[in-house]
């Protein structure tokens, strides 16, 4: 939850009394009580209504009707001066991770999450030393500040030194398979609400992806996908790959969506903005959606074994 109070100070310091709020889909419920505190402050509050998919999709045609931004839920990308960034912390229940443990293979593990849950990393390691099992971290970066941190981006915190085997405590398969992918451990995924642990196999995954890269070989156009959202945009990444195929061209966006694709009329498309959309979308898109290695792999500069999941 986020101190109302410790942000109005922030606010009041600044000096700033036009308020805009953006909010992830988890959290847009508390869009209506956080703005009618901060209206019972004094503030003049506008409310982003578009969707959020992280701190790479700031919400900066709203903050044109305000003097900064609050942006819930994500740790920093980069810095804004006129963007603050709140975090969201969410308590679990710590005794959840006694479902995972008899899924561990050894008595080394790496633990990873994401930032509503990162503060709690230290409680978790604790508790998993106290049952014979030591813990690592890996260390924040620019991208994934916190300690222990990941994104659907970035697995950085995954890769530690010496480490085989990664729990993941956080809701959903998304982030636990592209640990896997990225660092070809043995990944168990923990939901600390359902008490659900189980072990992660890419390996149907990565079927799925090279069914449908042998699907994309017969498309007569690719079109490259550039999202102009804040931190999801790599131009010279698209052009790049622009140039290893004279039937690809830059096809650019803000919002990536299934009907806009369909009445493009690509045969396939291949995504630099969020990698959400090629794995955890890719149902809702007409034709096949391409990760960047994944369109290497279709030019041949890449082979199916090097087979990496896209990074930011």
């Amino acid at each position: 939850m986020t101190d109302i109070s410790r942000l109005v100070e922030k606010l009041t310091k600044r000096g700033v009394r036009r308020v805009a709020l953006q909010f992830p889909a988890g959290l847009k419920r508390q869009a209506g009580e956080i703005a009618g505190e901060l209206r019972a402050a004094d503030f003049f509050v506008v409310i982003s209504g578009d969707p959020c998919y992280g701190a790479c999709d700031l919400a900066l045609d709203t903050l044109s009707f305000a003097e900064v931004l609050v942006h819930f839920g994500h740790t920093p990308l980069g810095t804004h001066p006129r963007v603050i960034f709140e975090p969201w912390k969410v308590d679990i229940p710590i005794e959840s991770l006694d479902r995972a443990i008899p899924l561990l293979k050894g008595p080394l593990t790496g633990l990873v999450t994401t930032s509503q849950h990162a503060h709690l990393l230290p409680v978790m390691i604790g508790y998993l030393k106290a049952r014979g099992i030591e813990a690592r971290i890996g260390e924040g970066t620019e991208r994934t500040p916190l300690p222990g941190q990941i994104l659907g981006c970035s697995y950085s915190a995954a890769r530690i030194p010496g480490v085989r085997e990664i729990l993941y405590v956080g809701t959903g398969v998304f982030h636990p398979l592209g640990v896997q992918l990225a660092t070809g451990a043995h990944v168990i995924a923990l939901d600390p609400f359902t008490g659900v642990a189980e072990e992660i196999d890419a390996s149907r995954l990565l079927r799925i992806r090279y069914a449908l890269i042998e699907r994309a070989r017969r498309a007569e156009r690719f079109g490259i996908l550039v999202s102009t959202k804040t931190g999801q945009c790599r131009k010279e990444l698209a052009e790049s790959l622009t140039a290893l195929c004279d039937r690809a061209f830059l096809v650019v966006a803000r919002e990536i969506s299934p009907d806009e694709l369909l009445n493009l009329g690509f045969g396939a498309y291949v995504n630099t903005a969020c990698p959400r959309l090629s794995f955890d979308d890719q149902v809702r898109f007409p034709v096949p959606v391409l990760t960047p290695p994944e369109f290497e792999i279709l030019c041949g500069v890449r082979r199916w074994e090097d087979y990496a999941i896209d990074e930011v």
